[in-house]
């Protein structure tokens, strides 16, 4: 007996005999259910819609400069450190002067030796213009001694060249501040030799003032459009959770980033650091209100989000004529925390919400405009404030995402 109950035919028996008792079950309860208890309606109402575009960045200073050196030597002093406040002109640090301080000698050296074969080509040539004034010796000795003096003249004043080179070089060994603020960086130590050669090495990093910053931030092309100069933005940084900083959009910069064919641009937020708590470097998580659309009639976006069960929703008529992509609602819609569609008004035709009817669900076409994480801005349709909107099936069979399918092993 046993082993004919173990037998796959009798276990697939016993199987859908289950099944259909759940399934009668079931049944029983959705039909004894009330709409009102299958169904959870919020209200439609007026109130502010804030759209959001999100985004990380970087804090920095407004302005820094790299300074660095244009002749190699060894470091033999350093002026100034990290967090050093220094004045334009400042001395920061100094290069081993011996190999420049040789080669000028060496130039001076020169310029004299020229100095010297410029004179005496000088009075050379005084005395053959005489002498060929008297007869004594032919013209071609005259143009003999005038080219001498003349590269005489040249080679003096490549010489002096070189000796303004070689003081040039030296003066270099002297770094100097370019421009009074604060050393946030120091990438080189005392004896460490510098080589500028091929590329200026940086040896100090200043930032002009630190009592404002910026944050630069990458926006996708999605949201832009609604991204201008002036407006107000927010952000907080890691070492202050739960504090906000206040900014403005400073620049919308016009030169795209293109990434794995997604398409951005680099927006600049200057925010005010007079108390000092932002740091270069830190991770900025900013908020830009891009569009705001105060006193407006809105509805809850889980009611552009609601879709009926497909054995329940209605075949003619409204459902047509929404028509639209499944899942409806607003096509992008706003963002308040990451990630959303442009700023301004979307009027998207395929948009509807659900009325609850004499207990059944009628669809309602609706225009829809800016959207937050919560609210949708409706500008055309019939729905009306205060009107009650279907934003959930209690019963958990709303929507195909939500279906309940039979599968057998």
């Amino acid at each position: 007996m046993l082993r004919a109950l173990l037998r796959p035919r009798v276990l697939v028996v016993i199987v859908l005999l289950l099944a259909a008792a759940g399934g009668y079950a079931w049944w029983q309860s959705q039909a004894s259910t009330s709409p009102a208890e299958r169904w959870r309606l919020e209200s439609a109402d007026r109130g502010d819609v804030v759209q959001v575009v999100s985004a990380n960045g970087n804090v920095n200073p407004v302005t820094s400069v790299n300074v660095g050196t244009q002749v190699s030597g060894a470091i033999i002093r350093l002026h100034a450190d990290y967090n050093s406040v220094v004045k334009e002109g400042q001395l920061l640090a100094e290069l081993d002067p011996a190999l420049f301080n040789a080669a000028l000698a060496q130039s001076e050296a020169n310029l004299n030796a020229a100095q010297a074969a410029l004179r005496l080509a000088q009075t050379k040539e005084a005395r053959t213009r005489s002498l060929v004034g008297k007869g004594f010796i032919s013209q071609a000795e005259l143009d003999t001694a005038v080219k001498e003096l003349e590269a005489g003249q040249a080679q003096v004043e490549l010489v002096k060249a070189q000796v303004e080179r070689d003081k040039t070089n030296l003066r270099y060994t002297i770094i100097r501040s370019p421009i009074s603020g604060v050393v946030v960086a120091r990438n080189v130590e005392l004896g460490q030799t510098v080589a500028a050669s091929f590329n200026t090495p940086t040896l100090f990093q200043i930032a002009r003032d630190l009592a404002e910053m910026q944050i630069e931030t990458s926006i996708a092309e999605a949201d832009i459009g609604g991204i201008k100069e002036g407006l107000q933005a927010r952000f907080r940084v890691d070492a202050f959770p739960g504090q906000f900083f206040r900014g403005a959009v400073r620049q919308v910069r016009l030169n795209p980033t293109i990434q794995s064919n997604v398409v951005s641009y680099t927006v600049i937020v200057t925010a005010d650091n007079a108390e000092g708590k932002l740091k270069p470097g830190m991770t900025a998580f900013v908020q830009i209100t891009a569009n705001r659309r105060e006193g407006v009639l809105r509805v809850p976006n889980a009611a552009l989000r609601f879709r009926p069960p497909a054995e329940t929703a209605p075949s003619g008529g409204a459902a047509k004529s929404a028509g639209g992509p499944p899942g409806g609602g607003p096509v992008g819609g706003g963002m308040g925390g990451g990630g959303g569609g442009g700023a301004g008004a979307r009027r998207d035709a395929g948009s509807r919400v659900y009325k609850l009817v004499d207990g059944k669900l009628v669809a309602v076409p609706v225009q829809v405009g800016v959207a937050d994480t919560a609210w949708t801005e409706i500008v055309g349709g019939e729905v009306k404030e205060g009107d009650k909107l279907v934003t959930r099936d209690l019963s958990g069979q709303g929507g195909p995402q939500s279906q309940m399918r039979l599968r057998m092993f």
